[in-house]
Order: C-alpha cells, then sequence, then structure tokens
C-alpha cells in the first residue's frame, strides 16, 4: 500500500477487563482462536488481527495487533507478544479498576522501553454517571503517574453499546502520529511466536518483523539452532508478498525446516528467531544494565525482593524464554528504584542485539523481578567485575542511543576488528557505525587501517613495541641489516588483537621511519657498521673492488680468508655490493652503470651480442656474460640467439 506507515500494536491489561472483545470491535476480528479459549472465556495463548487506519495527508497507518492474555498464569504468553511492539493500548475494566495484573503489564511494557499507549476504560457500559465516568478516569490517571504512559490518552469504551470504539481509533491516530516508524538498519530478525505445519506447503512461522525488510527467496537461518533455508513465500496481513517490512507482523514459509512440535528435535519453535546468516550468532554470556522499577519501592515480596547475585531466574527475550543466572558486577543486590550493571550467564545461547530490551522473572515464573537492556551480546565471563569493563559498560548506559560509545567498547574489548563486524549484533544500521567510526578517528580514538578500525591507544602501544625492538636489534648486531619480519611477527603475536595485522603494522611502519627490505626491516637512520674485528677486512675488501670496477679480482681472490668471506657477506646483505655469478661481485654503483650502459646501447641499437655489450661496458667477457644471464633472469634482458635486447 502506497504510503503505508507499518505498527505493532498490543493490548495490555488484567484478565476478564474486555480486552479480546475490544479488539473484535475495532477490527472485526476475534483474536481468540484456541477453542479453550471459547471455552474459557479467557484468552490462553496470543491472539492477532489487523487495522487500517486513516492518518493525515492521505497517509495510511497499517497495524498489526496482537491481543495478549491477562491471566498470571500466562504472562509468559503476554510477554512473548509485547516484545517488538510501537504502541499499546493498556485496558482497564470500569467495574474492576486497577487490578495486579494492570501493574505487573504496565512494568512489563516499561521494562521493554515502550513509549506510546492509550487506554481505553472498558465496560463503560456499568457506570451510572459522568461522576462515577470521571473518577474512574482519575485512578486510572493515578496509575499511571510516575511511567511511560503518564500523559495517555483514556477512552472510555463499551462494546455492548458500541459507544466510544471511533473515539478509541481516532486517539489511536494521534498516539500513531507521535510515534517513529519502526528503524530499518538493515538487520532483519522475526521473533517466532507461532509455527504450524500446513500440507503441501511445510513449517510456517510468524512473527512481529524488526529491524529490516525479508524478501522471498532470501537465505534465512534460526536462532540459536542455526538452521538454515530459504523463504519459499511471505505473507503480511493474510496477503502473499514479496517483501515484509519492518514493523508488520509476518508469516514466513520455512519449507527445509520441520516444526520441533512435529520431529521432538531440532526443528523451529516458538522463542526461535528467523535472522540473515550474516546478523551474528547467539551467546550464553551477556553484558547488560538491570532495573528494578521504583513503583516497588515499599512493597514486601514478590516483585520487590531484591535481585541477588547469582539468583537463578528466568529470561524472557523476543518471544522466548531462557534460563540463566545473574551476576551482579558490584553490589551483591539490585533493589527497587535502582539499576546496576549485569551479567546474564544463560544455560541455553540466546541470540541477541546490543540495546534489546528483556525481561526477568523469578525461577517458578510468578512474578517479574527486574528488566534490563542488552549492552554487549557477546561477553567474556570474567570481565565483568573489572573497574575499567564496569566503567566503559556505565558509559554505554548513558550513551542515549548513540553508536560511538558500543564502538568504543567494542574496541576496548576486541582490541581490532574488521569494519564489517563492526557492531553486527547491534541496533545500529551502517551509517551509524560509519559515523562513529569517524567521530572516534577524529579524536583520535581509533585509526582506520585498511579494512580494519583499531582502537587508537592499543595500535600505539604496539608500534611503540615495533619499534623497541627495531631499535634493540640496531644496537645489539649494527652490522646487520635489520630485524627479521619474523622475529619481529614473534614478538609481537601477543600484542596484536589479530594476527592479520601484523602486516598492516609493517606498513605502518615503514610510513614513517623503517623500511623494509626483503625479509628484514629496520630504521630508515639505521646506517650498517662492520663489528671491529672485520674492519680491516672491509677496508681491504673495498679498495679491491674499486680499484677496477668494472674488472674486479675473482670472488676466491677476494676472499682468502675467514675474515674476508664475512665482510663480503655483510657488504652484499646491506647491498654495498652485488653478487652477478658465484665467482663475480661488483660494487653496487659499479653494478648499476653497467646496467644502464647495456639498456642505453639496446635502445639505441635494438640487438647487440656479447662482444658488442663488452665494448660498451667496458669489461671482459668473464664479467658481461654471467651480467648478461643475471639481466636475463630478472628480466630486464631477453636473448635471441646470440644477441641480447630489451624484453
Amino acid at each position: 500500500m502506497a504510503n503505508a506507515q507499518h505498527f505493532i500494536l498490543a493490548t495490555a491489561g488484567h484478565v476478564d477487563h474486555g480486552k479480546s472483545a475490544l479488539i473484535k470491535a475495532l477490527t472485526g476480528t476475534d483474536p481468540d482462536r484456541l477453542p479453550e479459549e471459547k471455552a474459557r472465556g479467557i484468552t490462553i495463548d496470543l491472539g492477532f488481527a489487523h487495522l487500517d487506519l486513516p492518518g493525515a495527508d492521505g497517509l495510511t497507518y497499517r497495524l498489526g495487533i496482537v491481543d495478549v492474555p491477562g491471566h498470571e498464569d500466562f504472562v509468559k504468553n503476554m510477554v512473548a507478544g509485547v516484545g517488538s511492539i510501537d504502541l499499546a493500548l493498556f485496558i482497564v475494566a470500569a467495574d474492576d479498576g486497577w487490578m495486579p495484573q494492570s501493574e505487573e503489564h504496565l512494568q512489563i511494557l516499561s521494562y521493554l522501553g515502550i513509549k506510546q499507549a492509550v487506554v481505553a476504560l472498558t465496560k463503560d457500559d456499568l457506570l451510572d454517571s459522568d461522576v462515577e465516568r470521571e473518577t474512574a478516569i482519575q485512578r486510572i490517571r493515578e496509575q499511571l503517574q510516575n511511567s511511560p504512559f503518564a500523559g495517555a490518552e483514556i477512552v472510555p469504551t463499551s462494546v455492548p453499546n458500541d459507544t466510544g470504539i471511533d473515539a478509541l481509533r481516532e486517539a489511536l491516530v494521534r498516539a500513531l502520529a507521535k510515534t517513529p516508524p519502526p528503524r530499518d538498519f538493515g538487520k532483519p530478525r522475526l521473533p517466532v511466536d507461532r509455527v504450524f505445519t500446513l500440507k503441501g506447503i511445510g513449517t510456517v512461522v510468524t512473527g512481529t518483523l524488526t529491524g529490516g525488510v525479508m524478501r522471498r527467496g532470501q537465505t534465512v537461518v534460526v536462532q540459536p539452532s542455526g538452521l538454515g533455508t530459504r523463504l519459499r513465500t511471505l505473507q503480511s496481513h493474510n496477503q502473499e508478498t514479496e517483501v515484509s517490512f519492518p514493523g508488520t507482523r509476518t508469516a514466513l514459509n520455512l519449507p527445509d525446516i520441520a516444526s520441533h512440535a512435529d520431529t521432538g528435535a531440532r526443528g523451529v519453535s516458538r522463542g526461535d528467531t528467523v535472522s540473515l546468516p550474516e546478523c551474528g550468532l547467539p551467546s550464553r554470556i551477556l553484558d547488560v544494565v538491570l532495573e528494578k522499577t521504583a513503583r516497588l519501592v515499599g512493597l514486601k515480596g514478590g516483585a520487590a525482593r531484591p535481585v541477588t547475585d547469582g539468583l537463578p531466574v528466568k529470561v524472557q527475550h523476543g518471544s522466548g524464554t531462557v534460563p540463566a543466572k545473574i551476576a551482579l558486577a558490584e553490589s551483591g543486590r539490585l533493589v527497587p528504584g535502582e539499576r546496576a550493571i549485569a551479567q546474564l550467564r544463560c544455560d541455553r545461547p540466546l541470540f541477541a542485539f546490543a540495546g534489546d530490551h528483556f525481561i526477568v522473572r523469578d525461577w517458578s515464573e510468578q512474578c517479574t523481578l527486574a528488566g534490563g537492556v542488552v549492552l554487549d551480546p557477546d561477553a567474556a565471563r570474567d570481565g565483568i567485575r573489572t573497574p575499567r569493563r564496569r566503567q566503559l559498560l556505565q558509559s554505554l548506559v548513558g550513551a542515549g542511543g548513540a553508536a560511538g560509545p558500543f564502538v568504543a567498547a567494542h574496541l576496548e574489548r576486541e582490541g581490532a576488528v574488521r569494519r564489517a563486524g563492526l557492531l553486527v549484533q547491534s541496533r545500529f544500521g551502517e551509517s551509524d557505525v560509519d559515523a562513529a567510526v569517524a567521530g572516534l578517528v577524529q579524536s583520535q580514538d581509533a585509526v582506520v587501517i585498511r579494512e580494519w578500525v583499531v582502537q587508537a591507544a592499543r595500535w600505539r602501544q604496539v608500534r611503540e613495541q615495533a619499534l623497541e625492538t627495531i631499535d634493540a636489534e640496531h644496537r645489539l648486531r649494527p652490522h646487520t641489516l635489520g630485524l627479521s619480519l619474523s622475529e619481529l611477527r614473534r614478538v609481537l603475536a601477543r600484542r596484536l588483537p589479530a594476527p592479520e595485522l601484523f602486516d598492516l603494522m609493517v606498513t605502518d611502519l615503514c610510513r614513517q621511519s623503517c623500511v623494509q627490505s626483503g625479509t628484514t626491516i629496520r630504521r630508515t637512520s639505521h646506517r650498517l657498521e662492520l663489528p671491529a674485528e672485520l674492519q680491516a677486512a672491509g677496508v681491504t675488501l673495498r679498495g679491491a673492488l674499486s680499484a677496477k670496477p668494472s674488472e674486479p679480482p675473482s670472488r676466491k681472490e677476494l676472499t682468502p680468508d675467514r675474515m674476508a668471506q664475512q665482510a663480503l657477506r655483510f657488504l652484499l646483505e646491506t647491498g654495498e655490493a652485488v653478487e652477478i655469478s658465484p665467482e663475480v661481485v661488483l660494487l653496487a654503483e659499479a653494478y648499476a652503470r653497467a646496467v644502464g650502459d647495456i639498456r642505453r646501447f639496446l635502445r639505441v641499437h635494438g640487438s647487440a651480442t656479447v662482444s658488442e655489450l663488452r665494448q660498451a661496458v667496458g669489461a671482459s667477457r668473464r664479467i658481461v656474460i654471467p651480467l648478461l644471464e643475471k639481466l636475463d633472469r630478472e628480466g630486464v634482458t631477453r636473448r635471441e640467439g646470440d644477441k641480447r635486447m630489451i624484453r
């Protein structure tokens, strides 16, 4: 539909307050689909409907609606339905008023970061006067104080009398106009809340799509199992579609994956998440910030009891529940009105992103203890209690949705990350991360080296270590060309965040104050010196080679003893002399002059014999023949018959 915005709305409120009846009145769809629900007259599992509402300037709001159970025994199902919503329809009955599940649902919505709500005062027909109506509204308003919904519209409704339904639709439109559309940051996830099998079609899963689009034919993976398949078909609002967008109720046909209920083994079930292979992996340890609402201050037992270090809990994230233990970073307990850095140590892998909200319930799932936000979805077990790590995580709590602190924390932990792998499991898109990296580079907190983003302090430390190692080699062995790259790699192995960075470090060193020669690296300022015991032999060698530069003595004559041999090896390694063949050595200047003479002669004459080139160089065949053979091997010249020409 052109000019449409997609949103997800979910109901909330106490059992028997008329949530399902109100959804049927709004949409014409009865969300109670189970026979047991019909028989008992209460919602047990999630129900679904959709509604199109006209907005301003031709805009249409397309609402996917999730109707949740209100009974205390089914809070687990309720949380599975509200994990990815944009707007809550909070329902309070006029005859009962605010009830225990009204309060628990409000706390859950607050913990999940829901900002917008409309309140329906149902069963308005049971009120006898406007005074009673105003009193009921005022009591709800008082309960909403100190919550995200303190300013929410409250609309009296009566399904039997068909009153207030249009006013409720108008209130929803006003709330949606203030609600930012769901973001598309290129990382689609669909928390599975329903799985069924259709004959001839296969497994179908439904859920609320967030974070990105999914397309027919796309390769997807079911997390945390890692099972992969291609999407055969997609449906949204009961219509087949090529593309499904964030903020839509979406059904996916996964033809190659069985329902867990059908196989009793590996398969897909409620609580799994369908995503793309490039969107990361599940983990068992997550760094988080936990919060207990101040609404529990002064209460005793149940939800108000402290969250203690090591407490076994059930974590509800997305549409699933995972057993876990809480590890608090500092204080041994978290009480109402406080928040704390902590770790979730899960019994099973959990597929989460940085920025995700979750709910913590007690082990028996009788009450909601706390809520939280994921700061690092792939944390180290032993890192949570170090002061530096706690400081970094605390900076994420106050980041206000900015990507910069998350990138900095990621680099602090890893040292270096390939740009393509930076904050993959987060609610930040590519442009968010690029801007964050640019900011950190500008503040000199990060450096970008080809495809890598590296923590600047760590890079400087490794570079300083490399330079110190090279300088130590120069001091210890001033007669050598430099430090072998293999030795430098060994020294830096423990300091480099990733082995692949070694070559980039060498390149960085050579941009500034070093030079690489073959398999060695040295300072550009390094001047090689013969050891004292070889200096006399070096003087003799240099003299013999420079006396007749184009016709030096043979190697055997140059090196009659071990000292002369070592001195010649030094001249060759430093490039002061060039080995033409096993028997012929020239000074570097003489070699360069001879090669230049040959190039010039061949450019003028096109080709030449050995005799002609010997005369051009001014050397004997003993020198010129191995010289030409060397140039042939190096691709400077090529031989055709008895002539040479430029290659």
